[in-house]
C-alpha cells in the first residue's frame, strides 16, 4: 500500500509540474516574453521520462496500449520544434495517469484479515490447570483445550460432546452439534462450553491453513485484466503509425508526420475512459458499493455468469423463527415469553432467534432462575415457578399428534425444530430457518435484465436447502455441500465459460472471490477475509446493491466504450486532415483537445443515473408497514394454529384457537390491510398495486367468512363446520403468505432500518 500511495503521489507531482510549465509558457507567450518554447519543451521532456518507463513496463509484460502512441507523439514534437503541441500532449498524458491512479488495482490483495483470524495461541491441560501455548507447538496426537467462543486452531477429534459454528468454512448458519469422537476442523468456532480434543494435524496442515493457501494461490494466479483503452489502442496504434509514415513518405514533410501523431494522441482513451470509469465508481460509492479499482468496474460491467454463495448472501445469514406450533391450551405469546426468558442470556444463535421473535411480538421477557445450558442439548431454567427446557427433542419419547406433525413440517419446510418443554410436558415447538433476503427475488430479476445470462448458487449448505433457495429465486444451477476448494473450482470453470463474478461474505468464500474475474463481498459486518480479497464491497448488507452495481458498471462501461470509440473515429478524421496538410501540429493538438472535450462530456454522463419519479412519502410508509409485518407474525401464526387444531375436531381447545385467531384477525390484521389500501397504495400507484388490492379483497372475504362461522356457533363450533373452517383458515393463511411476500419483494425490501 505504501508503494501504491507513492506511485499516486508521483503522478500528482507530474501533473502539477507539467501544468505549471505549460501554463507559465502560455502566459509568457501572451505577454510577448521569451522562454515560452523552453518551458513547453521542458514540459514535454518531464512527461516523456515517466511515459517511457510506463511503456517499457507494458512491453516487458508483452502488451502495448495507448501510452506507446503518447510517447511517440511526445518524442516527435521535439526534433521538429513543435514545443506547444508537445506541451499539450504532455498535459493530457499527465492528466490521464492521475485519473487512472484513482482507479488503479492494488499491487497485491491484502489477506491480513484472513491471517489475523487464524489463532496464534491455544491451551493444554497441566497439573496446575490450563497452559497457553503457541499453535506451532501443537503436533498430531496432542490434547488441547478450546474455550467458549474460541476459534479451533487445529483439526482434531472431540473427547466429549460439543457444538460448533462452522459458518466460516461451510456457510451453514446454525451451530452443529458434535458427539464425542467426531472430527472438528480448524477455523470453526466453539459455540458451547470448553471442550478437549486430540489434534489430528499440525496447524500448518489443518483446514484453515489450507484456505489461506488457496486464497494466496488464487490471488497470485489472477490474470491481468485487458482494459478498454488498451484493446482499442492495439489496432489504433498501427493505424496511426502507418498514416504518419505514409504522410512523411509521400510528401517528404516530417512536420506532417508529427501532426498526424499529435492529432492521433489517444486522449479519448487516456482521459475519457478513466473519467467514465471513475464517475461510475463515484456513483457506485454513493449507492453503498465500494469498487477497489477501475479494472474491476470494467469487468463487472461485462459479467455474464454470476456465482452466489447462499448463507449471508442471498439469505439473511442468521436463523429466524418462522412459526410457533403450540400444544392444545397454550398460546404463542405465552410460549415465546417462557422460552425467551430462559434463552435470554444464551450465546446460541437459535436462542437469539427466539429472543428476537419474542421482541417482535411485543412479548415481555421474565427473569428466569437456575438457568443451565448443556451444549448440543439446550437450556433449562425456572420461570414463574415452572421448569422450562428449550432445545433438542430427547431421543426416546412418545410424541403426541401435534408434535409428530411438527416433525413432518420441519422436514417439509427444511427448518430446524426447537422444542419447549414445560414441567416435563412438550408444550410447543419453534420452526427456525435462515430466510431468503427480502430483496433477493427482485435483485435476481434486475440482474437478468442487466444482461447476466446465468446465475448459479454455490454453497457449503445442505443440498435440499440450496435447491429450495435456488428454486425460489429461479436460479440456473446449484452446487451444494462444497468447501473452499470446490468453490474455487466452480469459479475457475465458470470463468472459462464467460466473464464471471462471485458474490460471498465468509472466510470460506475468500479463495473463490479472488479466483473469479471479479469478486463482490457482502461487507456490512466489518472487515473480513472476503472484503479484503474482493474487488467490490457492498457496505450496507443489501443484496439489491449488487443489481445497482451491475447496472452502474454496465452504463459506465458502455459510456467509456462509446467515448473511446467515438473519440477515436473523430481522431481518425483529424489524422487524415493532418496527413493532407490541412492541420499543422499545434492546430492538430487543438482539434484533438476539442475531440477530448466531446469524449469527456459524454463520459461524465456516468455520474448521472436514470431518473425515476419517486414520491418521498413512499419510503416512509413502506418502512412503517414493513415493521408492522413483523409485529403481525403472531396473528398469522394463530390462523395456521387454529386450522391445525381443527384436525382433532370441534373440541374446546380447537374452538378457543379459532376464536382467538378471529379476534387477532379483526383487531390487528384487518386494520393493517385497510391502512395499506388507503395510505400506502395511493402513493405507490394503481398500476403497481392492482393485483395486491385484489388480494386485500380476498383477505377481507375470507375474514368475513370466518366471522360468520363463529356468529352462527356462539357456544361451540359444530362438527359440520370443521371442514369449511379449515379450508377458510388455510386459504387465509396461504393468501396472507403470498400477499406479504409480494409486498416485501416489491416495496419493502431495503426500506427497513438495519
Amino acid at each position: 500500500m505504501r508503494a501504491v500511495r507513492l506511485a499516486r503521489s508521483r503522478e500528482a507531482v507530474l501533473l502539477v509540474a507539467v501544468t505549471l510549465l505549460v501554463g507559465t509558457g502560455g502566459v509568457l507567450s501572451l505577454v510577448g516574453g521569451g522562454g515560452a518554447k523552453v518551458l513547453w519543451a521542458a514540459a514535454t521532456v518531464v512527461a516523456l521520462g515517466p511515459s517511457v518507463v510506463w511503456v517499457m513496463a507494458d512491453l516487458r509484460a508483452r502488451r502495448w496500449g495507448a501510452d506507446l502512441l503518447a510517447v511517440l507523439a511526445l518524442a516527435a514534437t521535439l526534433p521538429v520544434g513543435e514545443y506547444l503541441a508537445g506541451g499539450i500532449v504532455a498535459l493530457m498524458v499527465a492528466t490521464g495517469h492521475v485519473l487512472e491512479a484513482g482507479a488503479r488495482r492494488r499491487a497485491g490483495r491484502d489477506l491480513s484479515m484472513l491471517l489475523d483470524r487464524a489463532p496464534s495461541r491455544t491451551h493444554r491441560r497441566t497439573a496446575d490447570g490450563l497452559e497457553t501455548i503457541g499453535v506451532d507447538e501443537v503436533v498430531a496426537g496432542q490434547a488441547i483445550v478450546v474455550l467458549p467462543g474460541e476459534v479451533v486452531s487445529v483439526d482434531g477429534v472431540l473427547d466429549a460432546d460439543g457444538a460448533f459454528d462452522e459458518s466460516a468454512l461451510t456457510g451453514e448458519p446454525l451451530p452443529v452439534p458434535k458427539r464425542a469422537g467426531a472430527t472438528v476442523h480448524s477455523g470453526t468456532v466453539n459455540a458451547g462450553a470448553a471442550v478437549d480434543l486430540v489434534a489430528t494435524a499440525a496447524a500448518g496442515e489443518s483446514t484453515y491453513a489450507g484456505i489461506v493457501r488457496l486464497a494466496e494461490r488464487a490471488v497470485a494466479g489472477t490474470a491481468p485484466v485487458a482494459r478498454i483503452a488498451d484493446r482499442i489502442a492495439i489496432w489504433f496504434l498501427p493505424v496511426a503509425l502507418l498514416m504518419a509514415a505514409a504522410a512523411w513518405l509521400f510528401t517528404g514533410d516530417a512536420v506532417r508526420a508529427v501532426a498526424v501523431l499529435v492529432t492521433a494522441t489517444p486522449c479519448p482513451l487516456l482521459l475519457a475512459v478513466p473519467i467514465a470509469v471513475t464517475a461510475g465508481m463515484s456513483r457506485m460509492s454513493r449507492a453503498g458499493v465500494v469498487v477497489k479499482d477501475g479494472a474491476a468496474l470494467e469487468t463487472l460491467g461485462n459479467v455474464r455468469v454470476l456465482l452466489l454463495d447462499k448463507t449471508g448472501t442471498v439469505s439473511e445469514g442468521r436463523p429466524e423463527v418462522t412459526d410457533v406450533v403450540c400444544a392444545p391450551g397454550m398460546t404463542e405469546e405465552r410460549v415465546l415469553a417462557l422460552a425467551a426468558s430462559v434463552e435470554r442470556l444464551s450465546p446460541h444463535v437459535l436462542a437469539a432467534a427466539i429472543v428476537r421473535a419474542a421482541a417482535a411480538a411485543g412479548v415481555p421477557v421474565e427473569r428466569a432462575q437456575d438457568v443451565t445450558e448443556t451444549p448440543g442439548t439446550g437450556v433449562r431454567g425456572v420461570v414463574d415457578g415452572r421448569r422450562v427446557t428449550v432445545g433438542r427433542l430427547p431421543g426416546e419419547r412418545d410424541l403426541p399428534g401435534w408434535a409428530r406433525g411438527v416433525l413432518n413440517r420441519g422436514k417439509l419446510d427444511l427448518a430446524s425444530v426447537v422444542w419447549v418443554d414445560v414441567d416435563g410436558a412438550l408444550t410447543a415447538a419453534f420452526l427456525v430457518r435462515d430466510r431468503v433476503r427480502r430483496d433477493a427475488p427482485r435483485t435476481m430479476k434486475r440482474l437478468r435484465e442487466a444482461g447476466i445470462r446465468e446465475i448459479r448458487l454455490v454453497t457449503g449448505d445442505r443440498v435440499d436447502n440450496a435447491r429450495e433457495v435456488a428454486a425460489t429465486l429461479g436460479l440456473d444451477a446449484v452446487t451444494a455441500e462444497v468447501g473452499p476448494a470446490e468453490k474455487v473450482t466452480s469459479a475457475e470453470n465458470a470463468c472459462r465459460a464467460g466473464v464471471t463474478a462471485f458474490v460471498g461474505d465468509g472466510v470460506n468464500d475468500a479463495p473463490a472471490l479472488a479466483t473469479a474475474d471479479v469478486g463482490v463481498a457482502m461487507g456490512s459486518y466489518g472487515a473480513t477475509a472476503a472484503t479484503q480479497v474482493a474487488d467490490a464491497v457492498i457496505l450496507d448488507d443489501r443484496l439489491e446493491r449488487l443489481a445497482d452495481a451491475v447496472e452502474t458498471a454496465r452504463r459506465s462501461r458502455t459510456l467509456a466504450v462509446w467515448s473511446a470509440v467515438g473519440g477515436t473515429v473523430l481522431s481518425l478524421g483529424a489524422m487524415a486532415a493532418a496527413a493532407s496538410g490541412l492541420l499543422l501540429p499545434v492546430a492538430g493538438a487543438v482539434v484533438q483537445e476539442a475531440i477530448d472535450v466531446v469524449a469527456i462530456l459524454n463520459a461524465l454522463r456516468a455520474l448521472r443515473g436514470r431518473t425515476r419519479r419517486h414520491d418521498p412519502r413512499a419510503d416512509e410508509l413502506a418502512a412503517r408497514f414493513s415493521a408492522e409485518h413483523e409485529r403481525l407474525a403472531p396473528a398469522r401464526a394463530a390462523i395456521r394454529h387454529a386450522a391445525d387444531a381443527l384436525a382433532d375436531g370441534p373440541t374446546a381447545a380447537s374452538d378457543a384457537a379459532v376464536r382467538r385467531a378471529n379476534r387477532m384477525v379483526v383487531e390487528r390484521l384487518l386494520p393493517h390491510e385497510v391502512a395499506e389500501e388507503s395510505e400506502l397504495y395511493p402513493v405507490l400507484g394503481a398500476v403497481r398495486t392492482a393485483a395486491l388490492s385484489r388480494e386485500h379483497a380476498e383477505i377481507s372475504r375470507l375474514s368475513r367468512r370466518l366471522g360468520r362461522h363463529l356468529a352462527v356457533a356462539p357456544g361451540r363450533i359444530g362438527a359440520d363446520q370443521v371442514d369449511d373452517l379449515r379450508a377458510t383458515l388455510y386459504g387465509l393463511d396461504a393468501v396472507l403468505n403470498l400477499h406479504y411476500a409480494q409486498e416485501e419483494e416489491a416495496f419493502f425490501s431495503g426500506k427497513e432500518d438495519r
